[in-house]
Order: C-alpha cells, then structure tokens, then sequence
C-alpha cells in the first residue's frame, strides 16, 4: 500500500536519482508466466534485482489473451504519451500484480511492462493536472490504453466524467519498500544501468506451421527489412515467431513497432534480447 505521505512528494527526474541510490527515501488480470524468447545475451539485472538472487515472478513475462508481454530491466528515462483508464470498484479489495491489496483511494496504477513500484509523474494533457503514482499492478489489457489509475488519482485529475483520457508518464525511477525502525515503511530509490540500449527486434507474427513463418519472413526482407524465425517450444506445441530488427535503441524500436502496427501488424511489440 502506497504510505500516507507519498501524496505530497518531490518530483525528482530519473537520472538525478542514480545519485541518491544510498538515501531512504486494470483491472487485476490472472497472469500466465511464459518463457522469454531465446536470447543471445541476457541484459544486465538491476541491482534491486542482483541482490534478491533470482527474478522476481512479476518481472517474468507474462501471456494475456494469446499475446506475450515483456516486463522491462528498468523504468530508467521511460517517458510515454497515450490513454489512460481507471478503476475502482468491482476490483477494491481484491490482490493486485506484486501480491498488495488493491486500494481505490491509494495512488498506485497498473502498467503492462514497467517494473513494479516504479515511480511515474502522470500529466492529464487535456487539463494541465499532474500527480504521481506507483505502479502495483499490471494492465490495461484494453485496446491501445497504457496505465489504469486507481480511483482517487483519476479523480486528481479529473479524468472521472470521461472516464479516460490522453496522458504523459514520466518515469521517475524506480523504488523499493523497505521497513523503518519505528515499523513505518519508506520508499528507497534503486541505481540502474542504461537500459535504453540493447538488441531490439519487433515480433509481428506467431505461427504453428512454419512454412507460414518463413513466407512472413521472407516478404519483411523483400521490403528491405532484417527479420528472423525465432522457435519457441511452448512444451504441448511450437511456435514459430517472426521477428523485425529494430536497432539498439528502445526509442527507435518504438517508432519501428508504430511503423508497423500502421503498416497492417496491429499486435506487433518490442522485444529485447
């Protein structure tokens, strides 16, 4: 649960926080752990992570509805521009993602890949309204909508009547809850290396037969395009992913990934490998 104080906070951007790493500081889906696809060099762990031992079950990619999300390394200079829900009741009581107890009246929200208690700035663009929130959750699993907000910060920013709205987030880095001595808990800020970088592809199509997969392929490298047949063994059948290079920056993947939901591939995504 997000503490009474976290409502009134300073707004700090990501990379001033790699400098106080010493310093203390949607609805609710059933997710189905997938293994990730077949990497030729797994990325760097944060350090959060790197002293757990293992990666936590919330940062393992998940399937909804057929279609793989990949939880991202770090929320390090994430910033994106898009519609945002809200969510309330039937769900108040219920466990969120990271195992908490869903509250309506905290200031948390779900998104589908950033790392759990990651802080965001949330600017309502069609007011000028702003408040922050700690993701807890995963979703919205709705359309093309990028975080659920919970009650109380829908509210903040009066996305109520319309029910959503176009929003900025803005990672302000990513947190983890630690217990005081007095039993309070507080909100210590994590280090991170810069994630932004890496070997990035655009999956565009998943087959059973793959022959398919390769004539998918083989029309991307036609139109200048590199791609690749990934096999992934589900363990009851397998599946052939057809994959786009997508440079090695997040932020040129991104723009590959719009390219091609346009282009007639509306359940394309990013990978990292």
């Amino acid at each position: 649960m997000t503490c009474p104080g976290y409502r009134h906070r300073i707004f700090l951007p990501a990379l001033l926080l790699l400098c106080w790493a010493t310093f203390s500081g949607c609805a609710t889906q059933t997710l189905t752990p997938a293994p990730p696809s077949p990497a030729a060099a797994p990325p760097a762990k944060p350090p959060g992570l790197a002293r757990a031992g293992r990666i936590p079950a919330t940062q393992k990619p998940y399937q909804i509805e057929g279609k793989t999300y990949y939880p991202l390394p770090s929320a390090e200079g994430y910033s994106e521009t898009g519609t945002a829900s809200w969510y309330g009741n039937p769900f108040h009581g219920r466990k969120t993602s990271n195992g908490e107890t869903y509250n309506m009246y905290d200031w948390t929200a779900a998104h589908k890949t950033l790392p759990m208690n990651t802080r965001l700035l949330v600017e309502n663009l069609g007011n000028g309204r702003s408040t922050t929130v700690r993701i807890n959750d995963r979703g919205p699993f709705v359309g093309t909508r990028i975080i659920d907000l919970s009650y109380n910060v829908a509210r903040e920013l009066g996305l109520m009547k319309e029910g959503t709205g176009q929003v900025r987030i803005t990672a302000l880095g990513e947190a983890e809850i630690i217990q005081l001595a007095d039993n309070t808990t507080a909100a210590r800020f994590l280090p991170h290396e810069d994630f932004q970088k890496g070997d990035f592809y655009v999956q565009i199509g998943s087959f059973t037969v793959r022959e398919n997969a390769e004539r998918l392929k083989d029309k991307m490298t036609q139109e200048g395009r590199r791609a690749e047949t990934a096999l992934y063994d589900r363990g009851d059948q397998v599946f052939y992913r057809v994959q786009v290079k997508a440079g090695s920056t997040l932020s040129v993947a991104r723009q590959m990934e719009q390219s091609l939901t346009a282009s007639g591939f509306p359940g394309a995504f990013v990978v990292a490998r």
